[in-house]
């Protein structure tokens, strides 16, 4: 059965100066929180500081997603160029994840069942890089998060692990100052911390450490690593003045690189590419009448996404065709002048959420925080907030349409280009299901999505199809 999916506007809208803290879960984007509006997050102290992930010459987020309720998962880490040792552990890291969440079954909808996985830059300046990613495995008890750091030292061309920050022969002083501060902390098994951080497990355990903007350092265990898993993750704050005769010498240029970013990176990589950014200017606004002729939307989800956005823009300019683009705030992040090509080309820029949870699982402050932050950096791209969104998955609840303004926007022909990544499957797809005024569903991350647009346009006009955006067509009719 096929069901009309444009939705009207609805109102969803110091010698040893140690801090200790536990909460149950913080990706340390800031000191307010996580980033990605997950729940359990609670304030942390010393916030870490901000990295712009623009600035960062040659990045690719490297993202994977479906778009199925019955499946639901959502990946994303950077590639850098220089540190492909560090992309490869987190690519292992990632796809490993991913596969044992596959292998539980996709087909049966276990409901609150989903996997997301996120990353945050904490540092990227002169020759160091380190990246957090955060994992929200919900296929069990619990909230399901755990966060581990990766670091790249451009200087020795080599991938290192957050222990790789404290110097070895510091590691046991290190170790019992941990400790040390975690006694009494409610939930805290002394006899659990010990076995988890023996030798065999230490660099296991050690997973997760970023220097604070001040330059003091934040560890953070995972849910049940140190204590009973009721009282969450249990984070480790050590000043500046504390940590800093401990650190490695990598560690303490990580150190001074948080708290003084240079104003580039630089990692030795032989070739930088130059990110291709079309040019094209729509020609004014679109006077399609869809009531008269046939119209069809295009929509793509989760990007932007280098190079494939930049390719995807040039098939439609060469057809005159409008889409629309449901972005995801990190990527936008990532990728603004991707996002300004979009607009000044004439189509859409709507919310696709940050990090592409599904928002029936958030509470409405952290759905709120999920669109807000994606609209304000969709504004920050293109000057002009976004009129509608798409909820990951297409999961809506009375919760999510009350906590946005926004508009929902579903779909009525889903090519599943996340599963089938065919070009001439996903072409054939849009062909022979579409019909007047549909909204099709697609992804400009998948090369192959990308490469299928051709097709499309090539065969859909030659059947007197006009390509609209979403707002267009929903205005039209």
């Amino acid at each position: 059965m096929r069901t009309r999916t444009l939705v009207p506007s609805l109102l969803l809208l110091g010698a040893l100066s140690f801090t200790a803290a536990c909460s149950s879960g913080s990706d340390g984007s800031s000191g307010t929180g996580s980033a990605d509006g997950r729940p359990g997050s609670t304030p942390t102290p010393s916030p870490v500081r901000s990295v712009d992930p623009s600035k960062i010459k040659g990045l690719e987020i490297v993202s994977d997603s479906s778009e199925q309720s019955s499946c639901p998962f959502a990946t994303s880490y950077p590639d850098v160029p220089g540190a492909e040792a560090m992309t490869a552990a987190m690519k292992k890291d990632v796809e490993g994840r991913l596969a044992g969440f596959r292998s539980g079954g996709c087909e049966d909808s276990v409901e609150g069942r989903e996997l997301n996985i996120s990353h945050h830059f904490l540092v990227a300046s002169g020759d160091v890089l380190g990246v957090r990613l955060s994992t929200h495995d919900h296929t069990g008890a619990g909230p399901g998060l755990s966060t581990k750091t990766y670091w790249y030292d451009g200087k020795a061309g080599a991938y290192g692990t957050a222990l790789g920050l404290v110097d070895e022969g510091s590691r046991d002083a290190f170790v019992a100052a941990l400790k040390d501060q975690l006694k009494g902390r409610e939930g805290f098994d002394p006899d659990l911390f010990d076995a988890t951080l023996s030798e065999d497990s230490i660099t296991a355990a050690l997973d997760d450490m970023a220097f604070t903007a001040d330059g003091g350092l934040r560890v953070t265990f995972d849910r049940g690593e140190v204590g009973v898993p009721p009282a969450g993750s249990f984070i480790v704050a050590l000043s500046k003045e504390t940590i800093t005769p401990w650190l490695s010498g990598f560690g303490k240029r990580v150190q001074r690189q948080t708290v003084k970013p240079s104003r580039s990176l630089d990692l030795g990589a032989a070739h930088v590419p130059e990110p291709a950014v079309p040019t094209h200017t729509a020609s004014g606004d679109d006077d399609t009448d869809c009531k008269k002729v046939k119209c069809v939307a295009l929509t793509f989800d989760d990007g932007p996404a280098a190079p494939e956005t930049g390719t995807l823009l040039t098939y439609l300019a060469e057809y005159k065709a409008r889409a629309t683009f449901f972005t995801t705030g990190q990527n936008v992040a990532a990728h603004p002048e991707l996002v300004r090509a979009e607009a000044k080309a004439g189509h859409e820029v709507g919310n696709h959420s940050w990090n592409h949870p599904d928002l029936t699982n958030l509470t409405p402050e952290q759905v709120a925080s999920q669109l807000g932050r994606t609209s304000a950096a969709i504004k920050a791209a293109t000057g002009k907030a976004p009129s509608v969104f798409r909820p990951p998955y297409g999961t809506m609840n009375a919760q999510v349409k009350a906590a946005t303004t926004l508009s929902p926007v579903m779909w009525d022909v889903d090519t599943e280009d996340w599963k089938y990544r065919d070009a001439d499957k996903v072409a054939r797809t849009v062909i022979d299901k579409t019909q007047r005024n549909d909204v099709v569903l697609m992804h400009d991350i998948h090369p192959t999505s990308v490469a299928a647009v051709p097709q499309i346009l090539r065969t859909l006009t030659a059947q007197g199809y006009h390509f609209v955006t979403i707002s267009h067509l929903r205005a039209t009719l």
